[in-house]
Parts: structure tokens; C-alpha cells; sequence
């Protein structure tokens, strides 16, 4: 017998698994493809929506971005650079802490991203059947095990 069939995981958890990751990468595609279509590298978009979608009192900073986005400081620092050159963030030091470097959208930016989220979230709705159906597949393999 397969020694991942004898930990116990079923075939039907795998495709639910790879059923899963297959929709998200059919999101992440159509993301990618849209972000550079409007000119925008895909890593920007999504700093563009981690600053745009930053829920806390204080704006977001540098820091909080490479959090976001699952990256080093220095990559996020050269990313924001690239950024404020492009005109789409505008760096400032904050009035509380001025160690702080607090980003915010430019007019430019808060145009590109509405467009680009408008057809990101008509993509999500086309795959949320999709979506809704392997994670019910999901749900159900786990509860199985």
C-alpha cells in the first residue's frame, strides 16, 4: 500500500486539495495577466491593494508591507522607492512618530486600482461556484478523516 494512503489521507483529499489550489491559481493567473495588461507589475497591485485595504488607524508603512506581502524590509523599502518614482504612493513621515514612514495611494494610483478591482472582483464572482464547491470538498474530506 502507497505510504500516503497508510497516513491515513484519502485520493478524494488530494483532488479536493489540488481541485483548491487549481481554482486559486486560475485567480492568481487572471490577477497577474489584468495587473500587467494595465501596466502595473502584479507585485505592485498588490501593494497597491495592502495599502488601500490597510484597516487600522495609523497608515500603513513600510514594514506593514512587506508583511502584507511576505516579504524582507529592504525588498518592500525598494519596492515603495519604485513606487513613489512610478507616482502611484506618496512616503511621508509620520506626525506621531517620525522614525515612521507612512505610505498612501496618489490619485494615479486609487484610478488604476478601482479599475483593476472592478475586474477582479467580476473574475471572482464568475469563480465562486467553482470556489464554493471544493471548498465544500474540502470541508467534507476533513470532517472524513
Amino acid at each position: 500500500m502507497n505510504q500516503l494512503m497508510q497516513e491515513g489521507l484519502s485520493r478524494e483529499q488530494y483532488a479536493a486539495i489540488a481541485a483548491f489550489r487549481f481554482q486559486l491559481r486560475r485567480f492568481l493567473v487572471f490577477s497577474e495577466a489584468a495587473a500587467l495588461a494595465a501596466g502595473l507589475p502584479p507585485q505592485q497591485h498588490q501593494a497597491l491593494l495592502a495599502v488601500a485595504g490597510y484597516m487600522e488607524s495609523e497608515p500603513p508603512t513600510v514594514g506593514t508591507l512587506a508583511e502584507q506581502l511576505l516579504v524582507a524590509p529592504h525588498t518592500a523599502a525598494e519596492l515603495v522607492s519604485r513606487m513613489v518614482e512610478a507616482g502611484l504612493l506618496i512616503k511621508t513621515r509620520s506626525t506621531l512618530d517620525r522614525r515612521r514612514m507612512e505610505l498612501v495611494l496618489t490619485p494615479k494610483a486609487e484610478i488604476l486600482l478601482g479599475e483593476l478591482t472592478t475586474a477582479h472582483l467580476e473574475e471572482l464572482r464568475t469563480l465562486e461556484p467553482a470556489l464554493i464547491q471544493v471548498l465544500g470538498r474540502l470541508s467534507r474530506s476533513a470532517t472524513s478523516a
